[in-house]
């Protein structure tokens, strides 16, 4: 385990089981790992849902660096405007 970056702090745990961290951790979640009964190591965490997983993965990663780079390269431009109306127009029938 690692050596704590500041010295104890004496904390009250509230009747209602809660205690405070401070208010910049306010709105945060946490991960609460009990290592023993009454040994605690609370962690700031960043929670991914199930379904947005794919969004972390390499793939994905891949993916966004190529458009970033396509983005980058090809600046935006209105030039070509009425004629992609034109064929939207037109593809619709």
């Amino acid at each position: 385990m690692s050596t704590p970056s500041s010295p104890p702090i004496v904390k009250l745990i509230g009747a209602n089981g809660q205690i405070s961290l401070g208010k910049q951790y306010a709105g945060r979640q946490v991960l609460v790992e009990e290592h023993e009964p009454g040994v605690w190591l609370v962690r700031t965490a960043t929670v991914v849902p199930d379904n947005e997983r794919w969004l972390h993965g390499e793939v994905a990663a891949a993916d966004l660096r190529e458009a970033l780079h396509w983005a980058q390269t090809h600046p935006a431009s209105d030039e070509a405007t009425d004629s992609l109306l034109k064929h939207l127009r037109d593809e619709q029938g």
